[in-house]
């Protein structure tokens, strides 16, 4: 590959070809002359790296778990706190968890009185529509 070129520069007329480029190292031709020219590297523009945390997957509910009684998501989200732990008795109309939807915080509430047998999520767990979040008996 080889490019020629001409310049004036204050007032001096140059005749310019660039031969080949080996890495950073380019043979140049000026007016007749050869000269090896060594190019500095281009500058490397670095990617930033975005790091979430690792959220633990939870242990799924027993298999012999009643979830007749489940509170379950209302909608997909991100559980941002859970309130409850197993062996807690909770009252219909406490919230038992926080889900964030939609950029809302969404506090998600018992609809009957019992107590906690299992904690299907954890804060972080993303969570579909349906999925069981509590189990009240």
């Amino acid at each position: 590959m080889k490019k020629d070129y001409k310049y004036t520069i204050n007032g001096n007329k140059y005749e310019v070809a660039i031969g080949d480029i080996a890495e950073n190292i380019a043979t140049v031709t000026v007016n007749g002359e050869e000269y090896k020219v060594e190019m500095e590297p281009e500058p490397v523009e670095e990617k930033k790296v975005v790091v979430r945390p690792v959220v633990q997957p939870v242990a799924s509910k027993p298999a012999d778990t009643n979830t007749s009684y489940a509170v379950k998501a209302p909608l997909p989200g991100v559980i941002t706190a859970v309130n409850v732990k197993v062996g807690d008795e909770v009252k219909e109309g406490d919230a038992v968890l926080v889900l964030e939807a939609m950029k809302m915080a969404n506090n998600i509430e018992t609809e009957q009185d019992g107590k906690v047998t299992a904690v299907c999520v954890s804060p972080g767990q993303s969570v579909m529509a349906g999925d069981t979040l509590v189990v009240i008996e």
